[in-house]
């Protein structure tokens, strides 16, 4: 079940508003399980077979964290268990994600004919294991308490906010919220204003954006590019702009559902293209990804109070599984190591804490060109584009087609680029206590919601961009 459709919300989310707050308004237990409950139907909804297999993460990760809070000063059964638990959840990840892919490379680098397997990614497996594996590592270093009560560690991994697209929640967040929140009408009202913002960005501005990136990229046609040195900038631009709007987007709408139910999630995206280094950049972008790895990856292998060298083979572990993370792809392996060249570059050259006039410029043109790699279908169309991007192969420097896509879309870059820097926040800080200023800012929330949602309803272009996640 996704947001932006209509049974989500005229169907699942009014009946769990109602049902949460009109007939279970006293217990935290009883609420809990309702939010288990619902958030397993809105799994199954869209993956009926595969809830079985989320339930069994849950079960695996709740038993593993009362062995570790058992043993955990029992030096070698705690490594015993972790190594069990982190292969066994990695292993299913692996299993889901690079099975199918594993064996054609072994095929075609070794010309071995081994049988390919066909496996279905189900949606949301990297989202929900690596919060499973949050809770198990949190309660080892007792940044929250363990649960005896499996129901509990069910409602972290599954709550239907941020299960398909994040933000990764880890557990140390939510630890005391799972059984001390405090729901109230302020929380409620700034979760329905968030939620509605973060659906104008993802049905708005990344669904009109992706209809403009993907006959961009579409124009690889025989080995060519197929258009101008224009259309292909436009392009990367408009993937640019629709993977920040839809990932912000959901996780807006996840931080405003969660504020709906008492829940506070930490912040997911900050601008991230205002950025004058790609350091601020990663500071900037999928927070709640970069501290994971941080916490769990970087921190554990030694960070950066290492020499040169251990620091490098840090940031290429960290760079490595993210871009594996991502998906089963070439691209997604080149994306991430690109970023472990031009980070390391900066952070032993400095340059990470510079702020150069040109630093905006730079950071822009390395993010775009990154961005590209992660959009194509292989890295022979990666070239190509890229190449067709600097005028090599591409069909003249402009065309019919860029003016076109400008005409009809016009209105949504002009957004799009507007929201990528903070102005209304700004202008928001600056006149929130005036009378006139609130009246306009909550009537073009409304206008966000109804647009949308018309746009929803006459079946518009609504790409899902998390199925390879």
């Amino acid at each position: 079940m996704l947001f932006p459709s209509e049974v989500f919300l005229f169907v699942f989310l009014p009946v769990v508003l109602v049902v949460y707050y009109a007939l279970l308004r006293k217990t935290k237990i009883v609420k809990n399980i309702f939010l288990l409950a619902a958030s397993l139907f809105f799994y199954a909804w869209g993956e009926p077979v595969y809830v079985f297999l989320m339930i069994g993460s849950i079960l695996f990760n709740w038993l593993f964290g009362i062995l570790v809070d058992r043993f955990r000063y029992q030096k070698f059964a705690v490594v015993i268990l972790f190594v069990l638990m982190v292969a066994g959840n990695i292993g299913v990840l692996g299993w889901f994600k690079y099975s199918e892919f594993t064996v054609l490379q072994i095929n075609r680098f070794l010309h071995t004919q081994i049988p390919v397997p066909v496996v279905a990614l189900p949606i949301g497996i990297s989202f929900f294991t690596f919060q499973a594996m949050s809770y198990v590592i949190d309660v080892y270093r007792r940044r929250g308490k363990v649960q005896l009560n499996p129901l509990q560690v069910g409602l972290y991994v599954s709550f239907f906010p941020q299960l398909i697209a994040g933000p990764i929640v880890r557990y140390e967040t939510v630890a005391e919220q799972m059984e001390h929140r405090e729901e109230n009408f302020n929380d409620f009202s700034v979760g329905v204003v968030r939620f509605c913002i973060g659906l104008g960005k993802k049905v708005l501005i990344a669904n009109n954006m992706a209809s403009v990136a993907d006959n961009a990229f579409g124009l690889i046609i025989n080995g060519e590019f197929q258009a101008s040195v224009g259309m292909a900038w436009l392009g990367a631009i408009a993937y640019t702009l629709q993977i920040f709007f839809d990932f912000s987007g959901y996780s807006d709408m996840a931080i405003g559902l969660g504020k709906m139910f008492g829940f506070h999630f930490e912040e997911n995206f900050n601008y991230p293209y205002i950025s004058r280094t790609v350091t601020e950049f990663w500071r900037r972008w999928h927070m709640s990804m970069q501290a994971w790895f941080r916490d769990y990856v970087y921190f554990p292998l030694g960070g950066s109070r290492v020499s040169k060298p251990r620091l490098i083979l840090n940031l290429f572990v960290v760079w490595l599984l993210t871009g594996m993370w991502h998906g089963a792809n070439w691209t997604f392996i080149a994306w991430g190591l690109m970023y472990f060249v031009i980070l390391t570059f900066e952070k032993l050259t400095g340059l990470s804490k510079k702020e150069c006039w040109w630093g905006h410029i730079y950071t822009m043109v390395l993010v775009i060109i990154g961005w590209v790699i992660f959009r194509s279908t292989g890295m022979g169309n990666a070239f190509l584009y890229i190449k067709a991007m600097f005028g090599i192969g591409a069909k003249g420097l402009i065309d019919k087609a860029v003016w076109a896509y400008l005409a009809q879309n016009w209105v949504y870059f002009v957004f799009a680029l507007i929201g990528c820097a903070p102005l209304l926040p700004a202008i928001d800080d600056r006149l929130h206590s005036s009378k006139i200023w609130q009246v306009v800012y909550a009537v073009g929330v409304v206008v966000c919601l109804v647009v949308s949602v018309s746009f929803i309803s006459n079946n518009a272009y609504n790409p899902f961009i998390y199925f390879n996640f």
